[in-house]
């Protein structure tokens, strides 16, 4: 099925739906039409832009996401699918009575995988890990030693060549580019969480009160460096003042459409999630014991 990235951002612009289809409505120019199914997520970006109500229903019924993106082309809410699976309250319960052990297990799992990933990004950019691939070994359950922090110190000032630059999400250079990148890549992992039949906010490491996407905060954790790949090649190109515009939210969109090497074949993005939210699923229902996640 395709899974399509709609970006409204340059035109005001009316959104309803007429016989399962997306109709989207500007001003002396053609409709355009879109199966409600082939849509994967929304980004809504223009301050001026009108939804029925059928629309803000039928984007989660289909399985789609909605984000709402500020002033600043930044994303700020999202809405999602809640009920699209036919076990989810035995999920829910699963997932809610998760023993301590597992969770740690499940977090030792994503932090290894994450800090693998960011060694071999350094590597493939410079040439050198930075060590991040001995420390990724060393990770223990729960992460007790706070490797993932220890791993981002060495991995943003190598990542960007700038011993100065921090990763702070009110930053005005680059930290714009990954706050867009992660929060468009964080509604992917929420949907996938939801196809999943489990409820993105009952996280395994994360928690917050003020937080309704807490299990995506922790899964999107090994897929970030897929954002950072490309906000570095852009950054090289561009400079660390590079804005969030029509030239670089393209590039930053793609990476939920493009295909990339997995379990011997080449899937989406938006496949490779849903293997690892259902993998986590089964560890909850104790049909498996270990998460697995796939490195792309």
């Amino acid at each position: 099925m395709t899974e399509r990235i709609i970006d409204l951002a340059d035109n005001t612009a009316s959104l309803h739906v007429r016989d399962g289809l997306l109709v989207i409505a500007r001003r002396d120019e053609d409709e355009v039409r879109v199966p409600l199914g082939e849509i994967a997520v929304v980004v809504a970006s223009n301050p001026y832009l009108r939804f029925t109500q059928a629309v803000l229903s039928g984007l989660p019924e289909h399985g789609a996401s909605l984000v709402i993106c500020n002033t600043r082309h930044l994303p700020v809410a999202m809405l999602m699918p809640l009920d699209n699976h036919t076990t989810q309250a035995e999920r829910f319960a699963a997932q809610a009575s998760a023993s301590l052990p597992t969770k740690k297990r499940a977090w030792q799992t994503i932090v290894r995988t994450k800090i693998t990933a960011q060694a071999r990004l350094l590597q493939e950019l410079h040439g050198n890990d930075g060590g991040l691939s001995t420390l990724a070994e060393r990770v223990r359950s729960g992460d007790s030693d706070n490797l993932e922090a220890q791993a981002s110190q060495r991995y943003w000032p190598r990542l960007f060549g700038d011993p100065t630059f921090r990763r702070r999400r009110d930053g005005e250079d680059q930290n714009r580019l990954l706050n867009y990148g992660y929060a468009v890549l964080r509604a992917a992992v929420a949907r996938a969480i939801c196809g999943a039949g489990l409820h993105p906010g009952l996280g395994i490491h994360h928690h917050n009160r003020y937080d309704a996407f807490c299990l995506a905060d922790d899964l999107i954790e090994p897929y970030r460096p897929l954002v950072d790949r490309e906000v570095a090649r852009i950054v090289a190109q561009h400079g660390s003042a590079v804005a969030v515009d029509r030239e670089t939210k393209p590039r930053l969109l793609a990476l939920l459409t493009n295909r990339y090497p997995s379990d011997g074949e080449e899937r989406m993005l938006f496949d490779i999630l849903s293997a690892t939210a259902s993998s986590l699923a089964a560890v909850f229902l104790k049909k498996k014991r270990d998460l697995l996640i796939s490195e792309i």
